[in-house]
């Protein structure tokens, strides 16, 4: 069996001993951790191709250097030249058992990647970096508010992301992979899924925003929208709003640091995400004011429509005043009544009443009270008093 030699240069652990400036012989064994200020980190000169299998993963694969991906070998020693990736549902079996026993990753990260972090957020683990992200839901059957969480520990020679519901900004880099246009290395990896990212929260921000057009178009036409659906939309906006300030704030650090497996490219591309990002939640800011006077305004519709509602019974009752008084008074059971012993009385009275409603809805339509005053309508009415 072929054994090769590896320089140990940091304090390291090999079955449970610590080594420095040492040798290790065999490859199989070579599970390193560095121990810095009593915080566990990873420091490992090397990974094996067969300690990253891992049966029920939703992506396994090795970069090529070159855009595109190549399947991870057994025998594979992986560097920063082909950075390995891992994508991982960590409700499966095998993924969670993977991650709480793998050694190369730090302790702090098993937690994170298993679930327990869920608000954006960057903080550096040794040679790593551990990055939380959120990503619209585009799901069937979910909202694109239900935002899902991506949880990524990257290297200089391992990309391990983890996820419960799908991740759309995946599949795009992933489908830049298989067509050998994708990242070559693990900086520009995490460039372009967060672009993706970006450009779903984008394209949802620009949905809610058509939104609040067709409602503000609908409340000039005096239509009120139905129940809810304004609520709805304040609520994703603030969502939103809500967890994008962070992540547009994770952009702009990781811009900002010098990470070591990020070139200046990288680092350029990844500020201009985060100040497109950036605008959109001054998009979202202007959106939150718009449903406000947008609310003001369906308020004012329903008081308006109440209003002429009321009106309208109050003018018919004014019209039907001195009909109901009249037949109130010809209607009691006692002698006397005008017109009780002659055969054309009810005809005659009920032309009287019919005279009479007309000659209030004429009083009333002089008054400019029947129908809706039209610009100038009082003016004439004062000079033809």
């Amino acid at each position: 069996m072929s054994r090769i030699l590896f320089y140990l240069h940091n304090d390291t652990f090999i079955n449970g001993y610590r080594w420095h400036g040492c040798f290790a012989s065999d490859l199989a064994q070579v599970r390193l951790y560095h121990i810095d200020n009593a915080k566990r980190g990873v420091a490992v000169d090397v990974i094996e191709g067969k300690a990253l299998q891992i049966s029920d993963a939703v992506i396994a694969c090795q970069l090529d250097g070159k855009g595109g991906l190549i399947p991870i070998d057994d025998k594979e020693i992986i560097h920063c030249e082909k950075p390995c990736w891992l994508h991982l549902n960590y409700t499966h079996r095998e993924s969670a058992d993977w991650l709480a026993s793998t050694p190369l990753l730090p302790d702090a990260v098993r937690s994170a990647l298993g679930g327990d972090s869920m608000r954006p957020r960057v903080s550096r683990l040794g040679d790593g970096s551990m990055i939380t992200l959120r990503s619209v839901n585009l799901n069937s059957e979910s909202r694109p508010d239900q935002l899902v969480v991506i949880r990524i520990f990257i290297s200089d020679k391992l990309i391990v992301s983890t996820r419960q519901r799908k991740v759309f900004a995946i599949d795009e880099v992933l489908t830049d992979l298989q067509n050998g246009n994708g990242p070559v290395n693990v900086g520009d990896w995490l460039v372009e899924l967060c672009d993706a990212l970006t450009d779903h929260t984008s394209e949802f921000i620009e949905q809610l925003h058509d939104k609040i057009i067709d409602l503000e178009d609908a409340v000039v036409d005096q239509q009120v929208p139905p129940r809810g659906e304004l609520a709805l939309i304040r609520k994703q906006l603030i969502i939103m709003r809500r967890y994008m300030a962070p992540q547009r704030d994770v952009f702009s650090r990781i811009a900002s640091e010098r990470l070591p497996w990020m070139s200046d490219d990288d680092r350029r591309r990844m500020q201009d995400i985060s100040d497109r990002l950036g605008r959109g939640l001054d998009d979202l800011d202007a959106s939150v004011a718009r449903t406000a006077v947008l609310a003001d305004e369906i308020s004012t519709v329903i008081a308006e429509a109440m209003n002429r509602r009321t009106y309208t019974m109050s003018l018919l009752a004014m019209v039907f005043l001195p009909t109901t008084f009249l037949t109130g008074l010809f209607g009691v059971n006692l002698g006397g009544i005008p017109g009780g012993g002659w055969r054309h009385g009810f005809s005659v009275f009920c032309l009287l009443l019919l005279l009479m409603v007309l000659a209030v809805g004429w009083w009333l339509r002089r008054r400019n009270w029947l129908w809706p005053v039209q610009p100038g309508t009082e003016e004439r009415a004062q000079k033809r008093q």
